[in-house]
């Protein structure tokens, strides 16, 4: 019976949970990291703020601003600030850069609600925001829900302010209205997707008039007030990039705190593990970067997104110092696209099929594939690359566990890794199962924030890939 037993556990595939498999004294070092991302979240409510944030931890470790190919040396720690927006950090390895990099992508927009361009108007005495929602999101789950403003506004002089209204203890925080059930009769009939319209999601932001005889008084109010704070004129909304997010702070989730819940986690929780195991990578081999992009939510498009050149800019950069040609290096480069994944919510098993469905506390979620359906939109990662990355992380003890985005039919979503692969980029997903994805209200676990960190550190640190094609 023993020799039986024995032989079941050699050959069958068995996920565990995490916390079967990891120490105490991992535990501790679990909850440590999950308190230092707490804190960037709660810091980070725009890509701006992301990027602001992720340099200021860049530079306490020794990184320093890209100025030219006279910087780039053996163990140089750079980072490429693409218009406050998006970020690639660099630690220059000991193989040049014809032997290829060592990437991990993730990004740092998040969905939320953006102001429109001529945004401000009052009805029945009452101001709001119009407001154009960015990327995919539940719009009834917007509503009724403290919303803070985030953002700048470009003045025709060229100088940006910078606003933040909401996030300091005594602001004031704005709403987005919604029926009261006794007359939602109507509304109640409808799809849970006509609830609530686009157009509909107006921010409620005052209701005093200003003290005069004519029309738009709350308006004019409300402008006097931005006109004294910030030295604004209506017009400068048109050069202006504002969102409402929402006001709820990061916080622990449980009787037992092992789960953290907050806004932004979709990306941002494998933004930070990327960079923070970038700062902490020692001496690689090849030369690692990570790269905080922007415009994910909506496709990756854009100069900050990761369709943009901007990345072939850097890498043209690194590669000018030595006579490298980029083509040489991106063919022999690797990627880990560090995105999340959906975890399994026993509230909705319909959608997933729980054998391939990424759990809370299984550890950093692989998928081979992303897309929709019959892998629409994937770059599908080669058998060869993911065996290389099951190696890595059994030789530093990552715990890990295999998963795909819910059931074949049911949807799907993307991730940067078709992109990173279209520049013949060996790429792997990679990331943090989450609860509420999309939601104004995200909820991870700590062990798998944790275990995401550690094995993106790993690839780092590890012995190069070795691609036989190219």
């Amino acid at each position: 019976m023993e020799e039986k037993t024995n032989y079941r556990e050699e050959l069958f595939y068995k996920q565990k949970n995490g916390y079967d498999l990891v120490s105490k004294e991992e535990v501790i070092e679990a909850e440590k990291y999950s308190e230092g991302y707490k804190e960037f979240l709660n810091d980070s409510r725009t890509e701006r703020e992301a990027v602001i944030n992720s340099i200021a931890i860049a530079e306490q470790n020794g990184f320093v601003k890209y100025s030219g190919p006279d910087c780039i040396k053996k163990g140089a720690k750079l980072y490429f600030n693409n218009r406050g927006k998006a970020l690639t950090l660099a630690v220059i390895g000991e193989k040049p850069m014809s032997a290829g990099c060592v990437i991990v992508a993730a990004h740092v927009d998040s969905p939320k609600i953006d102001l429109k361009q001529v945004p401000l108007y009052e009805d029945s005495e009452l101001a709001f925001f119009k407001t154009h929602y960015y990327g995919g999101i539940k719009k009834y789950q917007w509503t009724a829900i403290p919303l803070e403003l985030h953002g700048v506004v470009a003045l025709k002089n060229g100088e940006v302010i910078d606003v933040v209204i909401g996030r300091e203890k005594g602001d004031p925080h704005f709403v987005i209205t919604d029926l009261l059930p006794h007359l939602a009769a109507d509304q109640m009939k409808k799809t849970m997707a006509e609830g609530i319209t686009g157009e509909g999601l107006n921010v409620l932001i005052g209701s005093t008039p200003y003290d005069d005889e004519g029309e738009d008084r709350v308006k004019l109010a409300i402008m006097s007030v931005l006109a004294g704070n910030y030295g604004i004129t209506e017009e400068d909304f048109v050069s202006a990039e504002l969102s409402v997010v929402p006001a709820f702070e990061v916080t622990d989730i449980g009787f037992d705190r092992s789960l953290i819940g907050g806004y932004g986690q979709d990306d941002r929780v494998c933004a930070y593990a990327g960079l923070k195991a970038l700062v902490d990578t020692k001496n690689p081999q090849r030369t690692c970067l990570c790269i905080l992009a922007d415009k994910e939510e909506t496709g990756s498009q854009g100069v900050s997104g990761m369709q943009s050149m901007a990345f072939e800019w850097v890498i043209s950069e690194l590669c000018k110092a030595e006579n490298s040609e980029v083509i040489d290096c991106l063919s022999r480069s690797v990627c880990i696209s560090a995105d999340v994944t959906a975890a399994f919510d026993p509230n909705y098993p319909e959608v997933t099929e729980k054998r391939n469905g990424a759990k809370l506390n299984y550890g950093i979620g692989l998928s081979k594939f992303s897309g929709a359906r019959g892998k629409s939109g994937t770059s599908d990662s080669s058998a060869e690359f993911v065996a290389y990355i099951r190696n890595v992380y059994a030789k530093n003890n990552v715990i890990w566990q295999m998963c795909e985005l819910g059931k074949v039919d049911q949807g799907g979503g993307g991730t940067v890794a078709a992109y990173m692969a279209n520049r013949n980029i060996e790429t792997l997903d990679a990331g943090v199962p989450v609860l509420s994805m999309h939601a104004p209200f995200e909820v991870v676990a700590k062990l798998d924030c944790y275990m995401t960190y550690k094995g993106i550190l790993s690839v780092f640190e590890a012995e190069p890939y070795e691609n036989k094609y190219f």
